[in-house]
């Protein structure tokens, strides 16, 4: 929602027409903070928190640095005080209402204005408002109390005759993964995170806008606008709306009380739909609506919107159930990552790291973001960018891992926190579902959780999972939007034989279960929303946490960035099945790359095979909240490692995909677009001497929408040594390699990779050739950027050139890595 001003309506209309709208001041100044048992303030930023906060003012060491995050741990457990004086012009205090309204409050919260007590909060995920309009005074003192969580999660605990999972968590409403996760820190924190502001109107306010989208064909697009109002207006309003800055629609004689909204029916003639940015263009229009009195501006309203219909299909069939969306009728194969918070402390995201981060994003070949139930319902700027750039949002309800109270208070309390967060995000066209929780139905009933109770409690905590998992939110979701409703990602756990053949699946088989990876290219779902492998972070995040240039992996530090318990051990399990382990630190972190892009490249590329009965692979997970070792393919400074390099060539529209068993080679083109490719595809397997030992070739027609299998070789009648020899397969100017033996196994060649190097107006251009094959070359440097390909293989005599993205005006210490040299 955004609020006119004088200044745009000068801009918009180029007169000054008379106005009374209603006026929203951000108070962001002048805030101080302290623990409540000292006297001493500091000086605060808001948005922000405490953790953030004592950091700058170098009252804690850096929690991301070493072992740092067992020294801040008493933050969590003291209250904290936070207070700022504020002016109020005369203007202002004349308006007959005034509000605070306060977006975000992490978490048990106490509101004082003028030392009167105006509001207590206890959800970090709602917003609040307090009427002070009998307490505002020219010169204000704002002061918030935060209590510590584990005050109110004791008391709600002791009112339950049992114990519920996951800890004291369960009970308060904020982001789950603030209590530590298998990737992110223990830093539980509080504080002003999220904007306040005073807001002054007199008779008549637009509290939101609802596009709804009723019929739309090739000629026209039929929506109702509904406005909600605050206020009680005497007169009949005008109301004005604007499409792509032009007047669409004068709607006259629309009246408005306190209790009734206003219904807009507006038109737009030959419609642009919004696309996934891999099919279509994600075209937006700009819409805005003026609440008129006569010739007054009373209040407007802005917005952006996106033509499209979106549904998610599960209908039975002769395997099972399907999982998959359909936008404007055309069935989507969803490709992507799982998303996390960026940062513990979130105030330190910028509209900078959401752009970079969502431009990653989509240079990757995504299509769509699922935002994790442990997290937070994510800033408005997030899902403005998912809009503006095509990327589809799967978006979690902020529940993981646990069981809930059922209680009354509790139920209210979460009714309202999925009313306004739906409200807040139902007008954008990238969010195409909204799903109960993480991984909670799952837990329940394949995690030990029933062990040891009584069928009384059994059925008391599972009936408090339907009252908002099967009652509250999916209600919430039917009642304000269109969008459909996911109960619990997966339907069904991997202990379950369903998970193959119904709804959608997590898969941890791999990692958790320490399962081969061929695994997943033998076991695949109708849509992978979670599964994933762990890696080291760069040589940068590696030094950042060491504080130290050298690579070390065994510091107490580091190894306190690794937060899942068999972390270490699985990485190195897992790469002496198909790696040369290396002793030198440098190395084994470039390695541990390979290893997560070799493994999850083979679950991408089996399920995208496997398409339409599989419809979607999302992979676990997108990036970090703090430095760490993870199964992030971008790390915390924004890094890319080896796996978003893969995917990023795994997740291309049209993609070659060879299926390699032990005597046959299966060629499947998949096409996720909407236009067929006509080409020939050759094959040849070469060896790592440059010698050609059999080639083939065909004429192909790759359909749109597809998934077909279009060659197949019986590889025994072919001589060769597996261990010396590769695959090239080439469709319309793609090339794909693929091997016929675990990466250990192979027989490569030494030999030296030649580079030239040279300036551009935005970095380095670098082309690099070598006479014999090189496998995952890796390019490195200590300067700041991003190379434009990395961790990729380098047929013979071929030059290949790379760009290094980059402010440094010298490069003279670019190094690389190959994998040649591991493996004779």
């Amino acid at each position: 929602m955004r609020y006119s001003v004088l200044l745009l309506v000068f801009i918009v209309f180029g007169c000054q027409p008379k106005h009374d709208i209603p006026v929203s001041i951000e108070l962001n100044k002048r805030w101080e903070f302290k623990k409540v048992t000292d006297t001493v303030w500091y000086a605060a930023t808001v948005p922000g928190n405490v953790f953030s906060d004592l950091f700058e003012n170098k009252l804690i060491k850096d929690p991301f640095i070493g072992e740092n995050e067992s020294e801040v741990q008493w933050v969590s457990v003291a209250d904290w005080e936070y207070k700022t004086s504020f002016l109020v012009e005369k203007e202002v205090l004349k308006k007959k209402h005034l509000a605070l309204n306060f977006e975000g409050l992490d978490t048990y919260a106490s509101v004082f204005l003028n030392d009167s007590l105006i509001l207590k909060t206890k959800n970090a995920f709602r917003s609040f408002d307090a009427n002070v309009k009998t307490l505002l005074k020219a010169e204000n003192e704002l002061r918030i109390l935060f209590e510590k969580t584990s005050k109110y999660e004791k008391i709600e605990k002791e009112k339950l005759a049992y114990d519920l999972p996951e800890g004291g968590r369960i009970f308060t409403r904020k982001a789950q993964f603030q209590y530590g996760w298998d990737w992110g820190p223990k830093l539980n924190s509080s504080g002003i995170w999220r904007p306040v502001n005073l807001i002054a109107w007199n008779d008549y306010k637009i509290e939101d806008i609802y596009l709804k989208q009723n019929e739309t064909n090739e000629s026209e697009s039929n929506l109702s606008i509904v406005l909600n109002p605050k206020g009680s207006f005497p007169n009949t309003l005008n109301f004005e709306v604007y499409v792509n800055g032009l007047l669409l629609s004068d709607i006259e004689n629309v009246s408005d009380t306190p209790t009734e909204f206003a219904v807009l029916p507006i038109t737009i003639k030959k419609p642009k739909l919004w696309w996934p940015h891999n099919l279509g263009d994600p075209y937006l229009y700009d819409v805005k609506v003026i609440a008129m009195d006569g010739g007054k501006i009373v209040d407007s309203i802005s917005t952006k919107y996106g033509i499209r219909d979106i549904e998610l299909v599960t209908e039975k069939d002769s395997l099972g159930e399907g999982f998959y969306f359909k936008v404007n009728n055309v069935p989507v194969y969803a490709k992507g990552a799982n998303y996390i918070p960026q940062n513990s402390m979130q105030n330190k995201v910028t509209a900078a790291h959401y752009e970079k981060l969502l431009n990653d994003v989509v240079e990757a070949n995504m299509n769509m973001l699922r935002v994790w139930g442990g997290g937070i319902y994510e800033n408005d700027v997030f899902y403005n960018l998912c809009d503006e750039k095509g990327i589809l949002v799967w978006q979690d309800f902020m529940f993981a891992c646990a069981m809930y109270p059922g209680d009354e208070e509790f139920t209210n309390n979460v009714a309202q926190e999925a009313v306004e967060n739906v409200k807040r995000l139902r007008n954008h066209p990238s969010i195409a579902l909204w799903c109960g929780n993480n991984e909670n139905s799952e837990g329940w009933h394949r995690w030990g959780w029933q062990a040891g109770r009584s069928a009384d409690e059994k059925d008391e905590i599972w009936n408090n999972y339907l009252k908002v998992f099967d009652s509250i939110l999916p209600n919430t979701v039917s009642q304000y939007t269109t969008t459909d409703y996911w109960e619990s990602s997966p339907k069904y756990g991997r202990g379950n034989p369903k998970y193959k053949t119904e709804g959608d699946a997590h898969d941890w088989w791999i990692w958790h279960d320490a399962y081969p990876f061929e695994h997943l290219t033998k076991n695949v779902p109708r849509f992978m929303s979670e599964f994933g492998f762990q890696s080291f972070p760069s040589y940068e995040v590696i030094r950042y946490i060491n504080q130290n240039d050298s690579i070390s992996l065994s510091s107490l530090g580091f190894k306190n960035h690794q937060k899942h318990i068999r972390g270490f051990q699985l990485i190195d399990q897992y790469m002496q099945l198909d790696f040369p382990v290396p002793t030198a630190p440098e190395d084994y972190v470039y390695m541990s790359q390979l290893l997560q892009s070799y493994g999850i490249a083979k679950g991408v590329e089996a399920q995208r095979r496997s398409k339409p009965y599989n419809m979607g692979t999302l992979y676990w997970q997108l990036n970090d909240c703090w430095p760490a070792v993870s199964w992030s393919s971008i790390d915390f400074m924004g890094n890319w490692k080896a796996l978003h390099y893969k995917v990023k060539r795994s997740f291309e529209n049209v993609l070659v995909s060879n299926s390699i068993a032990e005597n046959n080679i299966e060629t499947f083109l998949i096409n996720d677009g909407l236009q067929s490719e006509e080409g020939f595809l050759e094959l040849e397997i070469r060896t790592f001497h440059n010698e050609t030992v059999w080639s083939a070739e065909t004429q192909i027609v790759v359909a749109p929408l597809s998934a077909e299998r279009k060659y197949r070789y019986d590889l025994r009648e072919i001589k060769f040594k597996k261990e010396d020899a590769y695959l090239i397969t080439r469709f319309n100017g793609r090339v794909k390699v693929d091997f016929f033996v675990a990466p250990k196994q192979l027989k490569l060649k030494s030999g030296a990779i030649q580079k030239q190097i040279k300036k551009t107006s935005h970095g380095f251009e670098i082309a690099m050739q070598s006479e014999t094959f090189q496998k995952d070359v890796f390019l490195y440097t200590d300067k700041k950027g991003h190379f434009s390909d990395n961790f990729f293989n380098m047929l013979p005599h071929k030059t290949y050139t790379i760009y290094f993205k980059t402010t440094s005006e010298t490069l003279g210490n670019l190094k690389l890595k190959s994998f040649n040299t591991f493996v004779r």
